[in-house]
């Protein structure tokens, strides 16, 4: 009874006896131990390569991160890709058929899910061709803030309440995008305006003394400040200046209050429209 139990054909002529043999216990034993090996091999690759190409981009600085991070992962997945394929073959699986399911699966998983794939899409896009690094204030979307993160769905940014933002990567790129941040310095430009019966000369110098004496006013490119239009109630000065991007906000701010002040000190009278009302009944 025992001896036809041990010679009962299993699967391709393989019978119980065969598979409970020292040397088919010994071979998947082996089997196991060199499958663990190889994933332990796999994983410690993944992780060390993955870390290697980050660690580019943190120790130079002209290098972007993102891009870096971005590529660190996608070695890691490739390397622990190979090792699955590795792993099965060593059982004796044939990976070929494996790998064809896996490719009909993502296509179907790629048709139900076609926006996703949309916002991973423009995520490549954006991490490979960097319009904007993680810091830089920008406008995207209709929406402006500093960029927080950049992942392969969305983009994070905090508003200038520092709010947080997610706008989703195929609305990033799809549409005009804005870097404040690019470039070192930033044009300020202000109208400021001057009674007819002002002193000129005087209102220009009391502008350019107050501007110019502010250190964050480059004076390359040289400001512009000249009379640029005659409106109905005022003399109009166009006043541009250059100044860091990063001072550019509240050099904005102050030098309009302070323009404001120096005129008020100097005597220049700055107009407002008035309204003169008619008594008919006079």
């Amino acid at each position: 009874m025992i001896e036809q139990l041990l010679n009962y054909d299993i699967y391709n002529g393989k019978t119980i006896g065969d598979y409970l043999s020292l040397e088919f216990i010994v071979g998947v034993a082996g089997s196991i131990i060199g499958a663990l090996l190889i994933v332990f091999v796999g994983i410690f690759l993944a992780g060390w390569a993955g870390r290697r190409i980050r660690n580019i981009g943190h120790r130079h600085e002209a290098l972007d991160d993102t891009l870096f991070n971005f590529l660190g992962n996608i070695i890691r997945y490739v390397i622990l890709g190979f090792t699955l394929l590795i792993v099965l073959n060593t059982f004796g699986i044939q990976t070929t058929s494996i790998v064809a399911v896996i490719g009909a699966a993502g296509l179907a998983i790629g048709l139900a899910l076609q926006g996703t794939l949309s916002n991973v899409a423009a995520g490549v896009m954006i991490i490979l061709f960097r319009p904007f690094k993680i810091g830089d204030f920008v406008e995207v979307a209709g929406i402006s803030g500093t960029v927080k993160d950049i992942s392969l769905n969305f983009t994070e940014l905090a508003n200038v309440s520092n709010i947080q933002v997610i706008v989703p990567n195929s609305q990033v790129w799809g549409n005009i995008i804005t870097n404040y941040s690019t470039n070192q310095t930033r044009r300020a430009e202000w109208i400021f305006g001057v009674s007819y019966g002002a002193d000129l000369k005087a209102a220009e110098e009391a502008i350019r003394t107050t501007i110019m004496a502010d250190p964050r006013s480059l004076t390359d490119p040289a400001p512009f400040i000249q009379v640029n239009n005659l409106g109905d109630f005022s003399v109009d000065f166009l006043v541009r200046v250059w100044v860091p991007s990063s001072e550019y906000f509240a050099y904005q701010a102050d030098m309009k209050r302070a323009v404001k002040e120096a005129l008020d000190a100097a005597g220049v009278d700055i107009p407002f429209p008035t309204q003169t009302l008619i008594n008919s009944e006079a």
